[in-house]
């Protein structure tokens, strides 16, 4: 199939990823844009997986400070290099998160963050809470394994349903953002702050 020009420059303006894997994207969905924006969808992915290995040593710190002045959030946001650190695209990025942070309250950015002595505390706990509903036994290691698994993705950032968009997770963004920018962003940390607490 011959793939136009034009074809390209519309799926370019869609989705900001570059001519090139705009044309292979096209070619391999037989010319149809929605297919060839699965395509990248998929490939973002795999291109985001395959930048996990690499240093992210410069990046920016974001804050943000909600209207009512009572809660603010300090967001630091990683690159590998110090043109893509302040690129508008990774500001936007940091300042989205620094808000879901100061809306949702998590405690750690990813489950590799909570300490192993919390999550056992957590575990004891949903074990004791199923031992009492008098579950059988074959089916209560399944119900503590998943309350467990919804308690640390309500702490943690990366696996929280996005503020704005609750069908997207934020790790879901970061990878998305990585497949676009094709450098590897982190989310190293975060402080929120709020008064009273």
């Amino acid at each position: 199939m011959n793939i136009t020009a034009k074809q390209i420059a519309e799926l370019r303006a869609k989705t900001g990823i570059g001519m090139m894997e705009c044309k292979k994207a096209l070619v391999e969905a037989d010319g149809d844009e929605e297919k060839a924006i699965a395509v990248l969808k998929k490939a973002g992915t795999l291109k985001a997986m395959k930048r996990a290995d690499r240093e992210t040593n410069a990046g920016i710190v974001e804050s943000y400070v909600h209207t009512n002045g009572q809660i603010g959030v300090l967001v630091e946001v990683l690159a590998e290099t110090d043109f893509v650190a302040k690129n508008d695209e990774i500001k936007d990025l940091a300042h989205e998160i620094a808000l879901h942070i100061a809306a949702m309250s998590p405690k750690y950015v990813s489950r590799d963050d909570v300490p192993a002595d919390e999550v056992a505390k957590a575990k004891k706990e949903f074990e004791e809470e199923v031992a009492a509903s008098g579950k059988p036994k074959e089916i209560a290691g399944k119900i503590v394994e998943g309350k467990l698994g919804k308690h640390l993705e309500e702490i943690c950032l990366l696996s929280q349903p996005f503020v704005k968009d609750p069908n997207v997770k934020v790790g879901d963004l970061l990878t998305e953002k990585i497949s676009k920018i094709g450098e590897k962003i982190t989310i190293s940390r975060f402080c929120r702050f709020a008064i009273g607490e």
